[in-house]
């Protein structure tokens, strides 16, 4: 390819990268804020939440993308930049697998933990912010981290917008060559790389919270032999 050709190429990554981060904030946000409120004590609360999940967990990113951008602007006479409009339905629908996330995490705490809580007169969020949380966060960094993948490959469907990301620009490079399969292999290579070096800081992530409450991995130590126990 040309240089003028990849010069497209990596216009269209930084914009899927940009794209990832912003979806992946709102995305992380709403997991935890809906993912908690699923679990609240008031029944409203409850169901305001799971309604949230059912819908935007029930319906396409696609269509969502179309809604966002061009229903939206015929509603309400306001128009979003591709961006902003690509951000929000994918942080919309990839949150509420999120919040799913976030809740199995926390009712996967030991129910102990909880009447400690209680037993030293902690407020429900005191509860939550010293004791819940912190060691159910670690346990949604395995699925977390499956889900930025799979946001990271639903990042291409905003090429119906006409924006610049990788999948838009990678076609627009095999128009002008009329080379499908070479230009095609390139972009899953970058999206391959991109999906890597993600996991593994997830990973990484993951070991120091685990870490910080006492659940990293212990090393393998062999158990000594016995007095006199030589291999005959």
């Amino acid at each position: 390819m040309t240089t003028g050709l990849w010069e497209l190429v990596l216009k269209g990554v930084w914009t899927t990268l940009q794209l990832l981060v912003l979806s992946a904030l709102l995305a992380t946000a709403l997991s935890f804020a809906v993912g908690i409120a699923r679990t609240h004590r008031r029944w409203i609360v409850r169901f305001l939440a799971g309604f949230y999940t059912e819908v935007f967990r029930g319906t396409s990113a696609l269509i969502m993308i179309f809604w966002v951008f061009f229903v939206l602007p015929l509603a309400f006479g306001w128009q979003l930049v591709p961006m902003w409009a690509g951000s929000l339905a994918l942080g919309l629908t990839y949150g509420a697998y999120g919040a799913e996330i976030v809740r199995g995490a926390l009712n996967s705490v030991d129910p102990a933990q909880r009447e400690g809580g209680i037993a030293l007169s902690f407020t429900p969020w005191q509860r939550m912010r010293k004791i819940l949380l912190p060691q159910a966060v670690p346990e949604t960094i395995p699925s977390f981290c499956n889900l930025l993948v799979e946001l990271l490959k639903g990042t291409a469907l905003v090429s119906v917008m006409g924006m610049g990301d990788l999948a838009f620009s990678g076609n627009l490079v095999r128009l002008a060559l009329q080379e499908s399969a070479q230009i095609y292999a390139y972009v899953l290579i970058i999206y391959f790389v991109i999906a890597f070096l993600l996991t593994r800081l997830m990973r990484r992530l993951e070991r120091r919270l685990r870490a910080r409450v006492g659940r990293a991995p212990q090393p393998v130590v062999s158990a000594p032999l016995p007095v006199g126990g030589g291999v005959s």
